[in-house]
């Protein structure tokens, strides 16, 4: 990966096998435009991310079909040092699933490597919802 700058406060970062761009700029409540993702939205959207990509590898190894999955996330943000206090992940199935299968899913999310990469002084409350239409 690289890093560049692109203008006050906005940098650019290259996945350098895909070529792939990702823009960041500070929020508009820590002198930024707000134009793009923020660090710290990309942080918890990280979490979210990997939860997803592990519980369907686990469910792709035991041949379960997973649907239509998504997840919405809620940053809650602390001062004093600014950083984020709270992660809310709901991830929602439009699947149902048997208690044995949302077992699998569920524990295999809440292990996901950036989960156990984060500092437990973040609180990460997840919630699983199924049988869940339309937009997740």
């Amino acid at each position: 990966m690289k890093l560049t700058r692109k203008d006050k406060l906005r940098y650019q970062t290259t996945h350098l096998r895909s070529g792939t761009v990702v823009i960041t700029d500070a929020p508009i409540d820590n002198n930024g435009k707000g134009e793009s993702f923020s660090p710290t939205d990309l942080f918890c959207v990280s979490l979210a991310s990997c939860m997803l990509t592990i519980l369907e590898i686990a469910a792709d190894k035991r041949e379960i079909e997973i649907g239509n999955v998504g997840a919405n996330i809620v940053k809650h943000m602390a001062s004093d040092p600014r950083r984020v206090s709270q992660i809310d992940v709901t991830i929602s199935f439009e699947n149902q699933f048997d208690e044995k299968t949302k077992t699998i899913l569920e524990n295999s999310a809440k292990t996901c490597p950036v989960m156990l990469s984060m500092s437990a002084d973040v609180i990460k409350n997840v919630i699983f919802k199924y049988g869940v239409e339309g937009d997740n």
